[in-house]
């Protein structure tokens, strides 16, 4: 099933099989969307948590930032080849392991965390525009910001991996001028550097946040890989996705942390601003404007995924290009509003329900990734995706179900967070190691739980 293509124009295609003689690309235009999009503010700010938050010394920092991301784009990544084979949106493909109705649960949330993400990125960014295009009040620059991410989702997949190419240059363009310019021109001392306490539940928490940073994209993966074409080796694609995104988040982050030491506790923004001194008239915009580029894909990924909410509930409806330009209209208004209206407690606390989200992330990406590769090996027929019985699958498949209830609730002694701190986290002083926990055990007990499906593989239905 397709939509009507277009040569020229907005993306024609919406949650449906791209055809062959459509598919595009290279993998290294997996490199330049996760590159480009993770050099912005927002990065630079969670690298800071690792230094401020947790107390680390720079080194250590550094090196929780490093692991963290390394681990955590290896499930991030493993989720691209999906996209070549399969020729759907990443949520689309999520009915294969959960049934079309039982996979309501999962989307419905991964929307939700589109959205929370575009509103806060949007108010992040907001602030940050504001600290150097001081003419233009901050609610403009939230809308400013707004708009230019509507803009590229509207259009679609191509701008998109046009825009994020450009940023990849630009963004590192402005991050190098960071680093040069606080290191060489400005200083920083060794006693600056060694600022903080070492202890292990701050290494494993800056750790912990790397990782998540990269299992939070897993929903995202497969809506930026599905144009490739479907010779596209998965190794190809794991390699340009995996180096993409864990190089443009580590280097973000361990300024976000070289910048957490030299701040002292104070603002981190105001801090680069003023690091970086006649440069910020560039940097700073720049940074801001990858929030755009960031927030054009949850956009995008978010307009998709509630689409594929509509199509369930109505099989008989066929999104155009014109119901995702109205979808994502109506997310991004919605994410303006809580932008706009938020107060600094109320993005406090939406960031940490936000966060909750990705705890429900964890069970799923491990499910997904347990039944692409161990379970039916990449084979899957794509049409039964869009039966209103669910086709091979069914409405609902119990082993995933449970596996997934049984991943969520695992983790709950091990969750730390502003909502939440589990008594296996009080034991490790509020280091979160719930990811690990669910990643694990999730992915043995999904395997047992299927174990006898593995004779029930469907030959997969090439692109119509």
């Amino acid at each position: 099933m397709t939509d009507a293509a277009t040569a020229r124009g907005p993306e024609a295609h919406t949650i449906y099989q791209i055809p062959l003689d459509q598919r595009h690309g290279r993998p290294r235009d997996l490199f330049t969307v996760w590159f480009g999009s993770n050099i912005m503010m927002l990065t630079i700010i969670t690298g800071a948590l690792a230094t401020t938050v947790f107390g680390l010394p720079f080194w250590p920092a550094l090196l929780s930032a490093v692991l963290g991301n390394m681990i955590g784009g290896l499930f991030m990544a493993l989720h691209a080849a999906q996209g070549p084979q399969l020729g759907v949106p990443q949520m689309v493909q999520t009915r294969g392991q959960f049934g079309s109705m039982g996979a309501m649960a999962v989307i419905c949330l991964v929307v939700v965390m589109y959205v929370g993400f575009f509103a806060s990125n949007l108010v992040l960014g907001g602030e940050s525009l504001h600290t150097v295009v001081t003419f233009l009040p901050e609610k403009a620059c939230v809308i400013l910001l707004g708009l230019v991410s509507l803009v590229a989702t509207i259009y679609g997949h191509d701008l998109i991996h046009a825009y994020t190419r450009l940023m990849t240059v630009v963004s590192g363009i402005a991050l190098a001028l960071c680093f040069v310019w606080i290191l060489c021109v400005n200083g920083v001392s060794s006693a600056t550097l060694s600022h903080g306490t070492f202890t292990m539940s701050g290494f494993l928490g800056g750790l912990s946040t790397a990782a998540l940073w990269q299992i939070a994209y897993a929903p995202y993966v497969s809506d930026y890989s599905r144009y490739l074409p479907p010779g596209t080796g998965s190794r190809q694609a794991f390699m340009a996705s995996y180096w993409g995104c864990v190089l443009g988040s580590v280097f973000p982050m361990i300024l976000g942390g070289l910048l957490g030491v030299i701040a002292g506790g104070g603002d981190v923004v105001a801090t680069l601003t003023t690091q970086v001194g006649p440069l910020a008239l560039f940097i700073v915009p720049v940074l801001s404007l990858g929030i755009a580029s960031t927030n054009a894909m949850n956009l995008y990924c978010g307009a998709l995924s509630a689409i594929t909410v509509v199509q369930t509930i109505i099989p008989s409806w066929k999104a155009t290009h014109v119901g995702r330009a109205g979808t994502a209209i109506v997310l991004a208004s919605l994410s303006l509003l809580i932008a706009l209206g938020a107060e600094a407690n109320f993005m406090e606390e939406y960031t940490n329900f936000i966060l909750l989200l990705l705890y429900v992330m964890v069970p799923w990406t491990a499910i997904n990734l347990a039944d692409f590769y161990l379970i039916r090996h990449g084979e899957y027929d794509v049409p039964s995706f869009f039966r209103a019985d669910g086709g091979i699958y069914g409405r609902y498949c119990w082993p995933a179900l449970i596996a997934y209830v049984f991943g969520i609730l695992i983790q709950i002694p091990f969750v730390s967070n502003g909502l939440y701190t589990g008594p296996v986290a009080n034991m490790l002083g509020g280091a979160d190691i719930s990811w690990i926990v669910g990643l694990v055990v999730v992915t043995v007990f999904y395997v047992w739980m299927m174990r006898n499906e593995r004779h029930t593989q469907p030959v997969m239905s090439g692109a119509d």
